[in-house]
């Protein structure tokens, strides 16, 4: 009977890695409450499950619990801290400049911007080569969310200290006269609340997920502005160790939690819009054509100065632009 025991634990000891489910930790910085964890973050969660038959899962850790801020999560992943995790690459920024170059205003229409990119995932495949690129979608677009000054003109910019997310929208902030202040999302509300910036560029999803229309009275929309894609990458290694079935059940959801994170992004920031503009001593300032020239003006020297100078942009913008 003990040996036939021994056998028995034997056997089991012998069973291929594959029979065994595997748990792949998913690093959000973002609260369990943010509107991307229910649109986009579960249902990946749950197409992995599903699509491994129960052999892979995602187990999702919110509001930066295997670490704060968005800022180090492509560390976490490059390190193993995790196996997945979501940022924008404005974050780290020298790590990704053909993504970034994507941002820029003019290159990639909002409402279809995901799916442009999804089609010219070769020219930005460079940026990639120390992890796997699971997931990209572009946002909606940022615009100027002010304390304490409306913003009709670009004179009323001038001078004005404005939080931005990424290289780019700080050079954008520049070419309009301000002074850009990079800083974490997380950081923002505090920043406008006590006047340590005047505005901040970010899309119009933080006027409730990061509660923004709190702390600011004025959004000044309508001018060509620049939009922060998304990206969920993969610890390189953990991707190579799944079979090849498993790594497209990944890409297949990747690429569909993608399209949920741009529909959430659209549909979210259009209603913080109408939120905003409803709500009592708040003012959305929509730009006529005539009024939002000179910041397109700005923004047109802006996106062919930055192709310019990064090497492959022009490349990128090409493809994008083909669309």
């Amino acid at each position: 009977m003990k040996h036939m025991l021994t056998l028995a634990t034997l056997s089991l000891s012998l069973l291929p890695p594959a029979a065994m489910a595997e748990t792949l930790n998913f690093a959000n910085y973002m609260a369990s409450t943010h509107p991307y964890v229910e649109g986009a973050f579960e249902p990946f969660a749950q197409a992995v499950q599903q699509g491994t038959e129960g052999a892979l899962t995602v187990k999702l850790y919110n509001g930066g619990e295997l670490g704060a801020g968005p800022v180090e999560q492509y560390s976490r992943v490059v390190d193993g801290v995790a196996e997945l995790a979501v940022s924008l690459p404005g974050y780290t920024a020298s790590q990704f400049p053909l993504t970034l170059t994507a941002e820029l205003p003019g290159l990639l229409d909002e409402a279809d911007g995901t799916r442009t990119l999804w089609q010219h995932l070769d020219v930005l495949a460079p940026d990639y080569r120390r992890v796997k690129l699971v997931g990209l979608w572009s946002s909606a677009e940022n615009v100027l969310f002010t304390r304490a000054k409306p913003v009709r003109s670009l004179d009323d910019v001038k001078g004005m200290k404005i939080r931005v997310p990424s290289r780019n929208t700080g050079l954008l902030v520049e070419a309009w006269g301000a002074t850009p202040v990079s800083m974490p999302v997380s950081e923002i509300y505090n920043a406008l609340q006590t006047g340590v910036i005047d505005g901040a560029m970010i899309d119009g999803t933080a006027v409730n997920a990061f509660k923004l229309g709190e702390v600011a009275n004025y959004i000044t929309k309508g001018m060509k502005t620049t939009n922060s894609p998304f990206f969920i990458l993969m610890n390189r290694d953990a991707y190579a160790d799944l079979s090849p079935e498993q790594q497209q059940v990944i890409d297949e959801a990747g690429k569909q939690v993608s399209l949920d994170g741009q529909k959430v992004q659209l549909t979210v920031a259009e209603k913080g819009f109408a939120d905003f503009a409803a709500a009592a001593g708040k003012e959305v300032i929509t730009l006529t054509e005539t009024e939002a020239a000179p910041f397109d003006a700005a923004a047109e020297k802006v996106t062919a100065d930055a192709i310019a100078a990064t090497e492959g942009g022009q490349a990128v913008a090409d493809a994008l632009k083909a669309q």
